[in-house]
């Protein structure tokens, strides 16, 4: 590029805006020109000795930049953009990024590292870049290599392993990487970690070498090559410095996730190297090893649940699917080291910033092991339980608790229920502890009872658990209140399925209702409710407790004066749980009881449809759907005053859930209101095929908002008639759209689409009928029946049926509706076909609506 690229590359950290502004702008306007030449002019700037070290920095993560991008679209096109470049142009920049690695300034080398590092992850693949490895290998294995480029190397590699394994599937799929890419890769990084070598290029190749392991299937096929990675490996578990054991520790990890069918031979080894480590090491690497058994536990946890999938299947289960069960074989001395671990507890950190410790290491690994060996685990964790929960030592105290919860989740009520009844005296009375940790660990297993094992609660202790529960809402910190919180909302998520309250009107939380719900209240309003997140599980549990409150209290559960108190309001967060809470109530309530508290409600949604918060706008809309739903045509008296911000969020394409929620509101009011919807429309048609035309608009949103015509259509009747065509012709564009065979989540959209456009002509169709019009659509009938032919040819991942079951429907609506007018292509093959599928699904109500179908297409046939 012309001009100081170093004083411009500087230009773009200056303080001065203006400054930084026309430095942006010069680097944009050079990549924009000619990129190869400004590639090659920052690789230059990168390599060349003794320019400016910052520049030079940010020369070499400027070039990483325009090879690097999140969006995965975005990313494709800066690879394409670089393979565009002729080859040997290419070549020369590769060279100039290449020797920046030998420079002797630290921050060169490393920068120029992650820069090689996206080249190679482009053009290794593809084997284009031969000269790349054999740098490499020489800058590890020379004898004399400065240590500094060793390094620098050995992080390359690592690096561009990495970037392989993220790129690999982006944009077109790249080859996989070829055995001889491999096994260079591997040798240079083997040699680097050698016993003999220094602790940091150690470090590097350990580094390196978990990032390699992704594309080593083949080195790990071969008995003597996997024999020499994995003892490369174990060697340095025992190395002097602690972040190369770390390291080694993180390869092993990555090994158990990848290669688990060829851990055997290697177990006993590992099995004493993570068990000294956990027990005597530094944390860094004792988390390391941790993390092994974790990963083990849940390849193992998987592989069961496979089994268990493909023998109900009868089918046979491969060898390298098979559950060698190590980490239950390994209970009787893992879990005392576990358990050990978890009195290791961290009292400086605070208990809100969820440091990762040791304790917190071992407390997830015994809680995945649960998962994995279920009741193998009761007789291992339930001693040391016993024996220390009461301890006079708060850590072991502390411990016991959590070791408890930790073991809920995974083993049956049989074994883990009768632990549970003796525990909930212990546990009420350690609501109490002195300990803070202890009060927050007691509060969240009671919490996780109440959620996995609530029948196993004694009866007789149900009045002291909810309220010593309640007791802590106001006094405790709110780390423990918020614990108290969720176990109120699970011990009332335990009443979901009660039916026997719709037949005595009460439960055994009816009682406490009243002071549960006033209490949560005043959480809400406590001035520290915005730490641990207190303010949300106290609404939550709020929520809980309404939806599953006995009829004997409906009338208790909603007091409008303290739900909009103005304070309350202006807290963070509070008007978007308030509406949610008052969306519950709408829905718990009948129609009768509700309506004295509408228009408050109504007035109390519209003033927070006047803040500029998108979260506080979705629970407000959502809120207001459930009162629609709820007052029916009473609910026209609002439309007036709710339009302006109706149309406000439907034109929201920046917070594109917020048009999602205002397109689901539209369709809500009209179905309650239906005719009575005619004078809003025009704005809210229009409105919508904003939506459709607008590109920027997330896709989400596009197919309710097409579902959204045929509620429309419905309600209007005949009246639909001048949205007719344009509503039609974007139905019409919209089922043009095609997916790739390999893009499921592409296919994934088409079907929500198509699902959007059948829903969208059966309210249209239905309406239409309903209001003697449906002359108006014969001049599209076969459009529409081209769309059902399409379907009926090319339906992928229609894994519920939910695009046949409609499909089906909206033949039979077409056939009842338009009856002679439609006999020709009713009896085309395709639809046949469509009814065939219905049949075969064997869901009730498709296979009903397929039934219903074929009697409408039989009697036009036969009536012809």
């Amino acid at each position: 590029m012309s001009g100081d690229l170093t004083a411009t590359l500087i230009g773009c950290q200056n303080p001065d805006p203006a400054v930084r502004t026309a430095a942006e702008a010069a680097l944009q306007q050079a990549e924009q020109s000619n990129r190869a030449e400004f590639f090659l002019a920052l690789a230059n700037e990168l390599a060349t000795e003794g320019k400016d070290q910052t520049a030079r920095q940010l020369a070499g993560l400027h070039f990483k930049n325009l090879l690097v991008a999140k969006d995965d679209a975005l990313q494709a096109e800066k690879h394409n953009q670089w393979k565009a470049i002729p080859a040997e142009q290419r070549s020369v920049i590769k060279a100039a990024a290449l020797a920046a690695l030998r420079s002797p300034v630290q921050v060169a080398r490393h920068t120029a590292a992650q820069a090689c590092a996206e080249l190679a992850a482009v053009e290794l693949p593809y084997q284009e870049w031969p000269e790349f490895l054999k740098v490499l290998m020489d800058n590890v294995t020379g004898a004399g290599v400065d240590d500094g480029v060793k390094i620098s190397s050995l992080e390359c590699l690592g690096f561009a392993c990495e970037r392989i394994a993220l790129t690999a599937d982006v944009g077109e799929p790249s080859p996989a990487i070829a055995p001889e890419v491999t096994d260079a890769i591997l040798t240079t990084i083997v040699d680097g970690i050698r016993k003999d070598r220094p602790d940091p290029i150690r470090f590097a190749a350990a580094k390196a070498l978990g990032n390699s392991l992704s594309f080593t299937r083949k080195n790990m096929e071969n008995e003597a090559e996997r024999n020499m990675i994995m003892q490369t490996i174990c060697d340095a578990t025992t190395s002097p410095a602690a972040n190369v054991r770390a390291a080694a520790y993180e390869c092993i990890v990555q090994i158990a996730y990848q290669y688990y069918d060829k851990l055997q031979a290697y177990m006993q080894t590992i099995f004493s190297l993570t068990f000294a480590t956990i027990r005597s090491d530094e944390e860094a690497v004792a988390l390391q090893a941790i993390e092994f058994w974790s990963t083990l536990a849940e390849e193992e946890m998987e592989l069961i649940d496979v089994a268990a999938e493909l023998t109900e299947a009868g089918q046979p289960i491969p060898p390298e699917s098979v559950c060698v069960g190590y980490v239950k074989a390994a209970l009787e001395h893992l879990c005392p080291l576990l358990t050990e671990t978890l009195t290791k507890q961290d009292e400086e950190v605070d208990l809100d910033d969820d440091q990762w410790n040791l304790s917190m290491s071992g407390a997830t690994c015994l809680g995945i092991i649960a998962n994995t060996v279920e009741d193998a685990i009761v007789p291992h964790i339930v001693p040391f339980v016993q024996q220390h929960i009461q301890n006079e030592n708060w850590r072991y105290r502390e411990a016991a608790t959590m070791a408890f919860g930790m073991i809920l989740e995974g083993p049956s009520d049989d074994a883990i229920g009768p632990y549970v009844n003796q525990s909930i005296p212990v546990l009420l009375q350690a609501l109490s502890d002195p300990n803070d940790l202890v009060k927050d660990t007691t509060a969240w297993t009671i919490g996780r009872i109440c959620d996995l094992h609530v029948r196993s609660i004694p009866e007789e202790t149900f009045p002291t658990l909810v309220n010593g529960l309640a007791s802590k809402l106001l006094s405790e910190t709110p780390r423990v209140a918020t614990q108290a919180c969720f176990g109120i909302h699970n011990l009332a998520a335990a009443f979901r399925d009660d039916n026997a309250a719709a037949t005595s009107g009460t439960n055994a939380l009816s009682p406490y209702m009243a002071q549960l719900l006033q209490t949560l209240l005043q959480v809400v309003d406590r001035e520290d409710a915005s730490e641990s997140n207190l303010r949300i599980g106290a609404f939550e549990a709020i929520s809980v407790l309404i939806q599953n409150a006995a009829p004997d209290v409906k009338t208790k559960s909603f007091n409008m004066q303290a739900l909009t108190n103005e304070e309350k309001e202006q807290k963070e967060g509070v008007q978007g749980l308030l509406c949610g809470l008052i969306q519950v109530i709408s829905i718990k309530l009948t129609k009768e009881e509700m309506a004295p508290f509408c228009d408050q409600a109504m007035a109390a949604f519209l003033q927070v449809l006047t803040t500029k918060n998108a979260t506080c706008h979705e629970e407000a809309f959502s809120a207001i759907s459930a009162l629609a739903t709820m007052l029916e045509g009473d609910f026209v008296k609002y439309m007036q005053a709710l339009q302006p911000y109706l149309m406000s969020g439907l034109r929201n394409s920046e917070a594109y859930q917020v048009c999602t929620v205002a397109v689901g509101l539209v369709g809500d009011i009209t179905r309650s209101i239906e005719g009575a919807m005619e004078p809003y429309c025009n704005e809210i048609m229009s409105a919508l095929v904003e939506a459709l035309q607008n590109s920027a608009l997330h896709r989400s949103v596009k197919p309710p908002v097409l579902s959204c015509f045929g509620d429309i259509a419905l309600a209007l009747g005949a009246k639909y008639e001048p949205f007719l065509q344009v509503s039609l012709m974007m139905l019409l564009q919209a089922a043009q759209t095609q997916a790739p065979e390999d893009d499921d989540d592409l296919i994934d959209y088409v079907n929500m689409l198509r699902e959007g456009i059948l829903e969208a002509y059966t309210g249209i169709i239905q309406g239409l009928k309903d209001g003697g019009r449906t002359d108006l659509l014969v001049p599209y009938m076969d459009a529409i029946m081209a769309f059902l032919e399409m379907i009926s040819k090319d339906r992928k991942n229609d894994y519920d049926n939910e695009v046949l079951g409609k499909a089906v429907g909206l033949v039979g609506d077409i056939a009842s509706s338009m009856g002679a007018q439609v006999k020709d292509q009713i009896r085309q093959p395709y639809v046949m076909e469509l009814l065939k599928d219905g049949h075969a699904t064997g869901d009730q109500t498709i296979v009903e609506t397929s039934n219903w179908a074929s009697s409408v297409v039989q009697h036009i046939m036969t009536a012809c």
